[in-house]
C-alpha cells in the first residue's frame, strides 16, 4: 500500500510469542525482536556490540498461530512488515507513543542454524488472515494430502509420495538420480 513504511528486522526473539484470541476469534501473537548491530573497532581490532533495538511485533491470523508453534525465545529471525505508531494517554494523563511492526512475513534466519519446513493446511484463513470456512475440529498443523486448489506443478500441494518422486515440479521428463 502506498505511503506505508516497510521494514525488515533481523534479530533474536526476546521471549516466546504470546498467542491470544480476539473477541471475534481471530488469532494474534505478540513478541519482541532484539536487533544488536556489531561493528568492527579498528583501534582494538575486535568486534563490539552496539546498542540493541528492541522492536515490538504483532502478527495476525494463521501467521500468528504458525509463529506460536514454530518460534521460541532466542531464535534468530527475519521479519518484514509495516511500521505503525500508536498514541494514548496513561493514568497520569501523559501522552505516550509507541512504534511496532505489523509483521507480514517472518521466518528463522539460516545464517547460524538450519530449519525444516512443513506446509500448514490451507483453508483456516483467507487472504491476510481473514476467517474462512475450516473443517470442524481443525486445530492447525501440517498435511500430507493433496491440496485440490494447488496447481499440478506446485510441490507443496502434492502428497508426500508424489513430492518425493519429483523435485519442485516436473520440468520435462523425469531423470534418474545419478549414482555416486
Amino acid at each position: 500500500m502506498a505511503g506505508e513504511t516497510i521494514l525488515t528486522v533481523i534479530g533474536n526473539l526476546t521471549a516466546d510469542p504470546e498467542l491470544r484470541q480476539t473477541r471475534n476469534g481471530r488469532s494474534v501473537a505478540g513478541f519482541s525482536i532484539a536487533a544488536t548491530p556489531r561493528v568492527y573497532d579498528r583501534n582494538s581490532n575486535q568486534w563490539t556490540d552496539g546498542d540493541p533495538l528492541f522492536m515490538r511485533c504483532t502478527v495476525w491470523g494463521d501467521l500468528a498461530e504458525h509463529c506460536a508453534q514454530s518460534l521460541s525465545k532466542g531464535m534468530r529471525v527475519i521479519a518484514q512488515g509495516r511500521l505503525t505508531q500508536h498514541s494514548w494517554e496513561d493514568e497520569q494523563h501523559v501522552r505516550r507513543t509507541s512504534v511496532e511492526l505489523q509483521v507480514d512475513e517472518i521466518g528463522p534466519s539460516l545464517r547460524y542454524a538450519t530449519a525444516q519446513v512443513a506446509k500448514a493446511t490451507r483453508g483456516t484463513a483467507g487472504a491476510f488472515g481473514n476467517p474462512s470456512t475450516a473443517p470442524a475440529g481443525y486445530s492447525g498443523g501440517s498435511t500430507t494430502q493433496t491440496d485440490p486448489q494447488a496447481p499440478a506443478s506446485d510441490p507443496w500441494g502434492a502428497s508426500d509420495q508424489a513430492a518425493s518422486s519429483s523435485s519442485f515440479g516436473s520440468f520435462g521428463k523425469a531423470e534418474p538420480e545419478p549414482e555416486f
